[in-house]
């Protein structure tokens, strides 16, 4: 065991330590009076000098002391009761440590370094994996983690561990927290802190690695910045909570995934490490036996199954769940079963010496399982299953609910199309119809040793069989219980004709892509020359589009449903549709493709593990992953004839996507020679697609008008390649790679490819924004990064939170990221340039109105940049502008779509990019920017006064604060003066003309007084105490102090304003009355250009909007205060 570190300053005290090993800094040390001399003088001595000295514990006989060459102090940092455990210490130590210690420069550090690790280690022993085994220890982590990050009190903690952070070559010892959405380090050590908050959502790389330096760490990549965290006690513990973390992010927040009420990740504030255990463990169970979703592991027992074809016992595990008994084993015959619960009548208790129990299946079949450790709880439970788990009867074909859904107003084909184009002719006596025959009597013969149907046996022999090709009357039935479509499809009887009722007539963007893709299925074939054949297709696909509006319908599915559909019953193609896009090829069939990229990375590895050659001969391997997609979209059935195609559709429902990786690899090393010889791209593909144009199946059964073997296979002088041999070179030659590695890849490069496609879209946003503000790049990237993580953070602590379909990956780029007026409010009041915080809210809100220019509740980042653009780096013109508008009426900017400050991007919608229409519209808005001052609407007394009111909290806290309040008063009175005497001109003018209305002529002269409200009752507080240069024009304008303010002073509380108000509250334009374009009589209203003349005469005002904004710290503000304004 690791213990506290304690000093010793004899090495050697009284000869009672024998050294065993040593190195440069620890040593390994027996007590002597153990081992080898114990039986000597001097054993007996120490032996009793333990007894008697030391009754209560006796010492440990070894130990391990830590010393460095500079010193003479020893530090004993473990002990061990046996050699096999004190050595299991030494070789922990050197493995993690030895090595690390060469950096430190001097003799304390590394004794420092050291020490802290073994108590780090100390500490790491005694934490539970959970907060139930010990919550008083958890509960104090939790108050340090909410201590040392400041973030919300909702975020939870999951786990945290002792480790090593590397900066450069020095490590920092301290602890890793891991909560729901961030990974966490603090250190402390030697007056050096160092503390890190990254969201998992910004993870792009989560793996393993070693170095010369490092014996084991994980490397984890943010913002393409690594970072390694090592000597970690339960290294591999640690690294997969991190994934499942990590990966839980990207289902909540780019898969858009929700969970069930009972799902224990349902509820992101009370995830735990057991939850996410059970999440994975569940995952793992379903794809391993091609499960339906809905059922989970319940329990697992280590046993022995009896079995028969073999005559052994065969160790393995069972594993069951809600409606299925499993079992798998472990001793590399790669065997496993099915067996569906309501499959099993009874269970007996034989040999109860050997812990055994049969469980006896329908059609006389039993398994015995031995050596069971709980083989009564097993059997009780499998009893108790029995009775509740579903009817058998739901996959048997039932004669009259065929009938019933012929006779629907959609009818249903009950035959396969190969069945109804090409009949099997049990009398033809050709040679490949022999052959098949016998690929027919070898599978006969594996269900009667093996069985048939769910319960049967998949051992290696079954692979062999898959290898050599499925008989064409057999390959419907297989495909549908090689995938687990066979289970989806009983557990949702009559599920595909309530959907075909529930779609028909339906119209949707879906089905107009189904139509105009169901003429180029596998068009030379004479099944989709026919309506039989198109409208079992269109059905198909119509079907699934209403099952998962998700994907809807994506290209490729149309060619895979189309050779489903040859091979299998209708309602079955669609179930086996359901199994490739939902589970065996996850996130192929969407608009980014991220599976189909995702094994493209996968591919990209295994080329550069077993391909070594073809690696040093093209460094960049961009070009396979191009080439390949269709191969992984389509199994290959794109680029190769269809009798050759549904041989690798066979290995890939028995092998998942395993088998189309080896085949990959298989078709590279085949061709290996021609591709280093090539010496562009457009090269390697002829070569390739020549080669795809040899390969035949001469065993083929099909007659010549069903097979799409190209001119080239029937060209004598070009090699053939018969694809049952090139099947079986792959899985001789890559067999070895394992599905439990290759899902371990896809983990590992989905976050890669996530982000590299985050990055794509933020490289495009960026380049069309860049050319419309003056923002630097690297502040329009960090900007960028703050827009996107408002709408993560808004989304953080939340279930199913709404703000999640703020993001639409399908949308252009500039729409994918939007935030709503909430967001949106958040983050403008972290970037906002003024100092006062008293108006931020109301102005937010206005500005939110203002770059919303298509009022869909949405801002996106180039709305969000231009309007942030005008208050950074604009003239005080601009800025004054923007200001102005804020304050208008909803509903009055028209003016905004063509005065070329805010205005809606082209590219807004779903509609395609146009560059030339965005440049062109560009362009005539720098022409035509500075003319369209005089369109802007007059605004009125109300909107004034919100105004006003704004200016005052703008100015509010600065240096200058008691010029610019005196500033904005002259210029106020200024405005009402030349208001009243323009009234005053326009009034004689029309009493000159006879026919003026009574009402200029008879009601008394209206002087500019604001009506009386509570916004104008808080102005008008206090008039005498104005200056007397203020005052004096009163016989002009004997009301206008109703608008100025009540004191020049400075105030004396920092939330006191001019007006006599605790703050100036800006009056968004909800609360105005009145609009600009309907001015009531008796009512005043301002130009903009007379605003601009008159704030252009006060110096004191420009400076203050012409003052260089400090972007720098604008952006680290926001970026360090994001978390806390979190709501």
């Amino acid at each position: 065991m690791w213990l506290k570190p304690e000093e010793v300053l004899l090495k050697n005290a009284l000869k009672l330590w024998v050294t065993e090993k040593s190195s440069d800094y620890f040593v390994l040390q027996r007590r002597r009076g153990y081992g080898e001399d114990s039986g000597g003088l001097t054993g007996l001595l120490v032996g009793t000098l333990d007894t008697v000295l030391d009754s209560t514990a006796k010492v440990a006989p070894f130990r391990i002391l830590h010393q460095t060459p500079d010193s003479q102090v020893y530090w004993s940092i473990a002990c061990g009761a046996s050699l096999e455990e004190i050595s299991q210490h030494w070789d922990w130590l050197q493995q993690n440590i030895i090595r690390t210690l060469s950096v430190f420069d001097s003799g304390e550090d590394i004794t420092s370094f050291v020490q802290g690790k073994i108590r780090g280690l100390i500490a790491e022993e005694g934490t539970s994996a959970g907060d139930e085994e010990d919550p008083e220890r958890f509960r104090e982590a939790v108050l340090r983690f909410e201590h040392l990050f400041g973030l919300p009190q909702r975020e939870k903690l999951v786990t945290y561990f002792s480790c090593s952070y590397w900066r450069g070559r020095v490590p920092h010892q301290g602890w890793i927290y891991l909560s729901t959405n961030f990974l966490c380090f603090y250190s402390y050590m030697l007056g050096n802190e160092v503390k890190l908050v990254y969201p998992w959502d910004e993870v792009s790389r989560l793996e393993r690695t070693s170095s010369v330096l490092l014996a084991e760490s994980i490397r984890v990549c943010v913002r393409g910045e690594d970072h390694y965290f090592s000597m970690l006690l339960r290294l591999q513990q640690t690294y997969l909570i991190m994934q499942q973390l990590a990966e839980y992010a990207i289902v909540r927040f780019f898969d858009k995934e929700t969970f069930n009420a009972e799902h224990p990740l349902a509820n992101p504030l009370h995830i735990m490490q057991k939850a996410l255990e059970i999440h994975a463990r569940n995952q793992s169970f379903r794809a391993f036996f091609r499960l339906p979703q809905e059922e989970n592991l319940c329990e697992v027992y280590e046993s022995f199954l009896w079995v028969p074809f073999s005559h052994v016992n065969t160790l393995g595990k069972i594993c069951v769940s809600e409606n299925y008994l499993c079992f798998a084993s472990q001793d590399g015959s790669q065997c496993h079963l099915i067996i569906p619960l309501w499959e099993v009548f009874s269970v007996e208790l034989p040999d109860r010496g050997s812990r055994a129990l049969s469980v006896c299946l329908r059609g006389k079949r039993a398994l015995r399982f031995s050596e069971v450790r709980d083989f009564e709880r097993l059997a009780a439970t499998i009893r108790r299953k029995c009775g509740t788990a579903g009817s058998p009867q739901h996959y048997i074909s039932n004669p009259d609910e065929e009938g019933v859904m012929v006779g629907q107003s959609q009818a249903v084909s009950t035959e396969a199309l190969m069945n109804v184009f090409h009949p099997h002719d049990a009398e033809n006596l050709d040679p490949k119809m022999l052959k098949e025959r016998m690929k027919e009597q070898s599978w006969e013969i594996h269900f009667a040793e093996y069985g048939r149907g769910s319960g049967m046996f998949c051992t290696k022999k079954t692979r062999d069989l898959i290898v050599r090709g499925v008989p064409e009357t057999l390959r419907g039935e297989l495909w549908m219980l090689f995938s687990g479509a066979v289970h989806d499809m009983t557990s949702h009887p009559g599920y595909y004709g309530r959907i075909l009722e529930e779609c028909m007539g339906s119209s949707s963007l879906a089905c107009d892509e189904i139509e105009r893709d169901l003429h180029r299925s596998l068009p030379e074939h004479p099944a989709f020359q026919s309506d039989t054949g198109i409208s079992a297709l269109r059905r198909v696909l119509t079907a699934y589009a209403h099952r998962n509006p998700k994907i809807g319908y994506c290209q490729a599915m149309n060619i895979l449903t189309s050779v489903l559909l040859l091979y299998a019953k209708e309602e079955e193609a669609f179930w086996l549709l359901v199994a490739v896009c939902e589970r065996m090829l996850p996130d192929y069939f969407n608009r980014r493709i991220i599976g189909a990229l995702v094994d493209q990375a996968v591919f990209e590895e295994l080329i550069r593990e077993h391909l070594t050659q073809l690696t040093e001969h093209m460094t960049d391997l961009s070009f396979f992953s191009s080439v390949s997609l269709s191969w992984f979209l389509t199994l290959f059935i794109s680029v190769l004839p269809i009798e050759s195609a549904v041989n690798v559709v066979d290995c890939f429902f028995y092998d998942g996507i395993k088998a189309i990786l080896q085949l990959g690899l298989a078709v590279l090393d085949y061709n290996m020679d021609s591709l280093l010889c090539c010496t562009d791209d457009a090269e390697a593909v002829t070569v390739l697609n020549r080669f795809f144009d040899s390969v035949t199946n001469k065993d083929s059964p099909l007659p010549a008008t069903v097979q799409q073997a190209s001119a080239a296979a029937n060209d004598k002088s070009i090699q053939k390649v018969d694809i049952s041999d090139l099947i079986k070179e792959a899985y001789e030659k890559y067999g070895s790679i394992r599905t439990e590695e290759v899902e371990n890849m896809r983990k590992r490069n989905k976050l890669y490819v996530i982000q590299t496609l985050e990055d794509t879209t933020k490289q495009n946003v960026l380049r069309v924004v860049a050319q419309d503000v003056k923002f630097s790049a690297a502040h329009l990237d960090e900007l960028y990064m703050l827009f996107k993580r408002q709408h993560f953070v808004s989304c953080y602590w939340s279930v199913g939170s709404p703000a999640l379909q703020n993001h639409d990956p399908s949308l252009p780029y500039l729409d994918q990221y939007q935030l709503d007026q909430s967001q949106f409010s958040s983050l403008f009041a972290l970037l906002q340039p003024w100092t006062t915080h008293t108006h931020v809210r109301s102005l937010a809100q206005s500005a939110f109105r203002l770059l919303d220019a298509n009022g869909d509740g949405l801002v996106n980042f180039k709305e969000f940049i231009c309007g942030l653009d005008i208050l950074y780096n604009r003239s005080f013109t601009e800025k004054l502008k923007f200001l102005f508008k804020l304050h208008l009426q909803p509903g009055t900017q028209e003016y905004s779509a063509e005065d070329g400050v805010i205005r809606k991007c082209p590219e807004r919608g779903r509609a395609k990019v146009d560059l030339q229409e965005y440049l062109k519209q560009w362009q005539e808005d720098l022409q035509r920017r500075e003319e369209n001052i005089k369109d802007l609407p007059r605004i009125n007394q109300v909107q004034f006064i919100g105004f006003t009111k704004t200016l005052y909290g703008v100015f509010h806290g600065t240096e200058e604060e008691e010029s610019l309040y005196r500033a904005v008063t002259r210029v106020t009175s200024l405005l009402l003066r030349m208001e009243e005497v323009g009234r005053k001109l326009q009034e004689s003018s029309l009493q000159k003309i006879p026919q003026s209305t009574p009402t200029s002529t008879d009601q008394p002269e209206t002087s500019p007084t604001l009506p009386t409200s509570p916004e104008t009752k808080t102005i008008t507080e206090g008039e005498g105490d104005q200056p007397e240069s203020l005052a004096s024009p009163q016989e002009t304008a004997p009301s206008h102090t109703d608008i100025t303010p009540t004191s020049t002073s400075r105030p004396s509380t920092p939330t006191s304003s001019p007006t006599g108000t605790s703050s100036p509250v800006l009056d968004t334009p909800t609360d105005t009355p009145s609009s600009p374009s309907s001015v009531r009589d008796g009512d005043w209203s301002f130009s903009f250009e007379q605003i601009l003349a008159s704030l252009l005469n006060e110096p004191s005002v420009v400076r203050f909007f012409e003052r260089a904004v400090d972007t720098d710290s604008l952006i680290a503000h926001a970026c360090k205060n994001q978390l806390k304004v979190a709501h």
